[in-house]
Formats: C-alpha cells, sequence, structure tokens
C-alpha cells in the first residue's frame, strides 16, 4: 500500500510548495519584528537607555582599550572614559547652545524676512504673517489650558530624558569595565550547541555598529567644518551655529544632511541675498560629493554598506516608531541586522560548500567505478552471475590496489 503524504504532496506543483513555504517563513519572522517592537515601545524607557548606551560603548570602546593596555584598573579605566565623554558632551553642548544663542536672534529673523519673501511671491491674497500673528494669539487665548498641560507634559519629558540619560551613563560604565565577560555571558543564555554561532553574529553586529559609529562622527566632523568654513567665508550670519546643525544632523544619514543644508541656504538666501544663496548651496552640494564619493568609501569602508533606499526606510520607520529618537537609532540597528545576516549566510554558504566537496560519488553514476563491496579476484563479466553468489570471504573488503 502506497503512502498518503506523497500522494497529496503532488497535488501542488513544486515552485508553489516552495513559495508557500517561504510565505509561511516571512509571516513568522514579521510577526516575531512586530511583537519585538510592541514590546521596546512598551519597555521603551529601559530599552533606549540600553542601545544609547551600545552606541555609546562602541564609540568609546577604542580609549577603554588604550587605558587598559596601559595596565590601568578596568573599573578606573572605565570611570575615566565616562568621565571624558561627559566633559567632552557637556563641552560640546555648552558651545553649540552658546552659538545658537548668539546667533539664534539673526537666524531666526532670516528665516522671517525668507518667510515674508516667500509669502509675497507665493502666499494667498490678503494673508500676511500678521494675520497669522493674531490668529495664533486667538488660539493660544482659546486653548490656553490645553498649552499648559503641554507644558507640564514637555517637562515631564524632558525629566524622562534626563534619567533616560543618566541611565545609559551608567550602563555605558558597566559595559566597558565587564566587555571581557560578555561572550561568557552570551554563551551561558543560550543552548550549548548554538554558542559559536551566537557569539560570532553578536560580534559581527558589534563590528557593524562600532564601525558605523565611528565612521559617522568623524563624517559629521569633517561635514560641520568645511560647511562652517564655507559660510563664514561667505559672511552668512550665524555660521558657528549652522556649522553645529550640521555635525548633529548628519547622525541622520541623508534626511539631516537635507535639512540642516536647507536651513543654511535658506538663511543664507535672506540675509545676503540670491547669488551668496547659490554659493551656499554649492558648498553644501560640494560637501555632500565629497561625503559621499570620498569619505563614506574610505571611513565606512569595513562596516556593513547599504543601499540609501534601504537607509531611507530604516529611517523612516524608525521616526513612525520613536519620532527623533527612533530616526537615530534606526540606522545603526539596521545596520547590525545587516552584519547578523551577512555572518548567517556566510555561514550556510561555507557549510555546504563544504557538504559538497565531502559528498561521496554515488554508485552507478557516469563515470563512477563499480559498487563498493567485496568480489573475487576472477570475477567474470557483470551480469554473468549475480552478485550474492559469491563467497562472503573470498577477498579482503574494499577495493584491490
Amino acid at each position: 500500500m502506497q503512502p498518503l503524504l506523497p500522494e497529496s504532496a503532488r497535488l501542488l506543483p513544486e515552485p508553489v510548495r516552495r513559495v508557500a513555504a517561504w510565505c509561511v517563513v516571512a509571516l513568522l519572522v514579521t510577526g516575531v519584528v512586530v511583537v519585538g517592537v510592541r514590546l521596546c515601545v512598551e519597555f521603551k524607557t529601559a530599552v533606549v537607555p540600553v542601545l544609547l548606551a551600545l552606541l555609546g560603548t562602541a564609540l568609546l570602546r577604542p580609549l577603554y582599550g588604550r587605558l587598559v593596555r596601559a595596565k590601568v584598573n578596568r573599573s578606573i579605566a572605565a570611570g575615566v572614559t565616562c568621565a571624558a565623554v561627559l566633559a567632552v558632551v557637556g563641552g560640546a553642548t555648552y558651545i553649540v547652545v552658546a552659538a545658537l544663542i548668539d546667533t539664534g536672534d539673526e537666524i531666526t529673523a532670516s528665516l522671517r524676512q525668507a518667510a515674508e519673501s516667500l509669502s509675497e511671491h507665493f502666499g494667498a491674497a490678503g494673508t500676511s504673517l500678521d494675520d497669522l500673528a493674531s490668529n495664533a494669539k486667538e488660539l493660544l487665548g482659546k486653548f490656553g489650558g490645553t498649552a499648559a498641560s503641554g507644558v507640564i507634559s514637555g517637562i515631564s519629558v524632558v525629566g524622562q530624558a534626563i534619567a533616560m540619560a543618566v541611565l545609559a551613563l551608567l550602563l555605558v560604565f558597566f559595559f566597558l569595565r565587564d566587555s571581557h565577560r560578555a561572550a561568557g555571558t552570551l554563551r551561558s543564555l543560550v543552548p550549548q550547541g548554538s554558542g559559536d554561532m551566537t557569539e560570532a553574529m553578536a560580534r559581527r553586529a558589534y563590528r557593524a555598529v562600532e564601525g558605523f559609529m565611528r565612521g559617522t562622527t568623524f563624517i559629521a566632523l569633517i561635514d560641520a567644518i568645511c560647511i562652517t568654513v564655507g559660510l563664514l567665508v561667505l559672511r552668512v550670519p550665524g555660521a558657528v551655529g549652522l556649522g553645529a546643525l550640521v555635525f548633529v544632523g548628519a547622525y541622520i544619514p541623508y534626511l539631516g544632511a537635507f535639512l540642516s543644508g536647507a536651513v543654511a541656504i535658506l538663511v543664507a538666501l535672506a540675509d545676503r541675498g540670491f547669488v551668496i544663496a547659490l554659493w551656499a548651496l554649492g558648498v553644501v552640494l560640494a560637501v555632500q560629493v565629497l561625503e559621499g564619493h570620498v569619505l563614506q568609501p574610505m571611513i565606512q569602508s569595513r562596516t556593513v554598506q547599504m543601499h540609501p533606499a534601504v537607509v531611507m526606510l530604516a529611517i523612516t520607520a524608525g521616526a513612525s516608531v520613536a519620532g527623533i529618537l527612533g530616526m537615530l537609532l534606526a540606522v545603526p540597528m539596521t545596520a547590525a541586522a545587516f552584519g547578523v545576516i551577512a555572518e548567517l549566510r556566510g555561514r550556510y554558504a561555507s557549510l555546504e560548500s563544504s557538504e559538497t566537496s565531502v559528498t561521496p560519488e554515488k554508485p552507478g553514476t557516469p563515470g563512477s567505478a563499480s559498487p563498493p563491496g567485496p568480489s573475487p579476484s576472477g570475477s567474470s563479466p557483470p551480469g554473468s552471475s549475480p552478485p550474492d553468489s559469491s563467497p562472503p570471504d573470498s577477498s579482503p573488503p574494499g577495493p584491490s590496489s
């Protein structure tokens, strides 16, 4: 009696069965990803500091490694590294805030002048900024309670952000100090047979994030310096503040550079005229060409390379999930995912090639030798006698030399 499974399997063609299998796998993976994102959103107060701490650890690991190689205690080295990054971030924040405060009025006035000129050419009849201001006052007076509640919620958001930043800094300290135990801890959390693969995937993802953070920081610094120098040469007001905006925006690939460059061009247009705005546009485009064709291939050549369309989709997805913070975290997390996928693909490809190379040649294939097994020394041609008719111990096993 023939089994029923092969007959039922033949009801669908082989391509349809393959497509169905891949659809099931895609649905399972999508479900796991959706559940994971939902959990991260629900526990964002704990998840966001961990992600920020991982990014900070990837960026600060070289400094910590140098201190440890100089025979400094691990705890002291981690504390010095955190203190150094706190001083650098605090100093940079002070410089940026001071520059924005000093030049903020000029930038705001320039943008307001640009908005007025645009409204004169493209605005509706009878619409002016004074009308918008009066309408805004009426709306504020009408919805004062909502504005007050918004201020209170804004204060709570600021407090929550400060708490998450402090927690992230503490986690950076512990991640740096106990980094030598990470592999053993990871192996203890996974089944014994998958320890090597899990460690390899984690190392590949970490290297991708580390390369992204270092490369992006260096590229952002070069972009900010070049655009600041160009705006200073063109005597655009608020050049230092605009350069700081370019540095911060560089951590959001493509979109951040576009927005910060657009602000710089609008300020140049409003304050210095159309010709200087064209020169500012040329400076921004030259810096972007330098970044895309020279800096990116040279600095981030060893990290996971992603297509610009993938980057834009990742940024959009991150913005829809967690706003600006999601935009900042989307690209390094996508780089880590691409690193894990590359590691898995490389491992399975090498495994398949090794299995193919050691697979013995099946008997009966064209060009193959006679089937292995005992055969008499003076055997007759094939077909004269059945193989089972030979004596069992007439010759030693295996092919004769």
